[in-house]
């Protein structure tokens, strides 16, 4: 099977670090003197083989302190760094705006790239979020790592769940809102004769399990706390801090140190990304089995599908080119499968004819490899993108598979031969895996064209 890294896209030709000169050769020393023109700024550093692999990943508060610490005596005796360091031929970077930016970055990069050399961050977990139910007469507030898609208000991801849930609590108790899991109905009396846990009893709840809150005063508190998450958090730190210090004066200091440390887990949620900026996208679609059976049924398949392929044509600057391919197996990312392709024969702007080249480079191959094509092959876009890609199996006089696109706005599914489109539910099972694989292999080609500049890397 091809290592994974041998397919990921360099970036633009105006990123910071600069492509050596040709007739520079690649090495340790040649890595050794690149590092020192970074900027002493937070960011992602990547680690290159001779071949322009990417072996390393990692994150920096201080891009060249950090990154030039593997070119010292101590990494070549450390053990965990050891054997591999010999191998760098090559580095770059990719700035970020904080330090926590550059810890989401440099997650999503390994679970992306799947370097060699990084062995912490190559499992399936993912960041955790504040999550706070909308749906619900009395919202509850909880971490989770599983957020869902609807009825929620979702604030991160977050880059410690320890320091989340250690700020949960000081935000716990000042608005006194609800972590359990209860169904509190206001419409069922019951609840009148429920016994409260304890966080009621240390005032730390408002109990509305008790209805000792009404609906509308609770809702009033968690307006607050968004209030709080959104930005308006100065007056509540002035407030702590004035109290802190005033316990100080009176000599309270154990009253000092507790308000201190809260006043620290308030100022960490500050560390934390933007769902845009950084989407994790696979914690917001569930059930793959779901998703391909009802594949199967609206698409009349004979069998239900394992193999999908996702493919997008991207735009770099300059005028370049550039499509992704992605693989899911069994509803599932397949990360060694996907690739990036950089248009040959196409000038200028056509997403047309640019799709046309792709799948006939892509299906060429596998039919002259004798490889098993995909059981669905999702074009992002619409008619005109289908038709391009049926045009190329046509011309190829390749069979193809299962071919479908979907058009982004209206979310509807085109098929060869059919004029009208297949319009499924927003809740659909089958639409949302493929808007899963639709928005990874978007994903995959926007965000990360830039990092990685070996032009060997794209498939030819």
């Amino acid at each position: 099977m091809d290592d994974p890294t041998e397919n990921i896209l360099p970036p633009e030709s105006d990123a910071p670090t600069g492509t050596p000169e040709a007739s520079e050769t690649l090495g340790f020393e040649h890595a050794s003197r690149k590092v020192r023109t970074f900027p002493q700024t937070p960011g992602v550093y990547l680690m290159k083989d001779a071949a322009g692999r990417v072996i390393y990943v990692g994150k920096a508060k201080n891009l060249r302190s950090r990154a030039g610490s593997y070119f010292l005596k101590a990494a070549a005796e450390d053990a965990r760094t050891a054997n591999w360091i010999g191998d760098i031929a090559d580095i770059d970077f990719v700035d970020c705006e904080s330090e926590v930016d550059a810890l989401l970055m440099e997650s999503r990069l390994i679970k992306d790239i799947q370097p060699k050399n990084n062995k912490d961050l190559k499992d399936d977990k993912s960041f955790p979020y504040l999550m706070i139910t909308t749906r619900e007469d009395f919202p509850r507030v909880e971490v989770t790592r599983e957020p869902k898609a609807k009825g929620v208000k979702l604030y991160g991801p977050f880059a410690s769940a320890g320091a989340l849930r250690g700020a949960i609590q000081v935000l716990q108790r000042i608005f006194k809102f609800r972590t359990c899991s209860l169904d509190i109905s206001e419409t069922d009396e019951q609840w009148k004769w429920f016994r409260p846990c304890l966080l009621a009893s240390i005032n730390q709840c408002t109990a509305p399990c008790n209805f000792r809150i009404s609906k509308e005063d609770y809702r009033r508190d968690i307006k607050r706390l968004q209030t709080f998450l959104e930005g308006g958090k100065k007056r509540l730190l002035k407030e702590m801090r004035d109290e802190m210090l005033a316990a100080s004066k009176e000599l309270d200091f154990e009253r000092a140190a507790v308000l201190r440390d809260e006043l620290q887990m308030l100022e960490r949620l500050e560390e934390r990304g933007e769902l845009d900026t950084h989407a994790q996208p696979e914690v917001f679609y569930i059930d793959p089995k779901k998703g391909l059976a009802g594949l199967r049924k609206v698409l009349g398949l004979s069998e239900t599908p394992r193999v999908i392929e996702g493919m997008d044509i991207a735009h770099l600057g300059g005028g370049e080119t550039v499509a992704s391919l992605v693989q899911f197996i069994d509803g599932l990312p397949f990360k060694p499968g996907y690739r990036r392709f950089k248009i040959k024969d196409v000038d200028g702007i056509d997403d047309f004819r640019s799709m046309y080249e792709v799948v006939s480079r892509r299906f060429r191959r596998l039919s002259d490899e004798q490889e098993s094509f995909p059981d669905i092959l999702l074009i992002d876009g619409g008619k005109g993108q289908l038709n391009s890609a049926m045009a190329a199996f046509r011309d190829q006089d390749i069979t193809p598979p299962t071919v479908i696109s979907l058009a982004k706005r209206e979310e509807e599914i085109f098929r060869p031969g059919e004029s009208e489109p297949l319009r499924l539910s927003k809740n659909s099972f089958a639409l949302r895996l493929l808007q899963y694989v639709r928005d990874e292999s978007h994903r995959f080609a926007q965000h990360y064209h830039h990092i990685l500049r070996n032009k060997s890397t794209f498939d030819r």
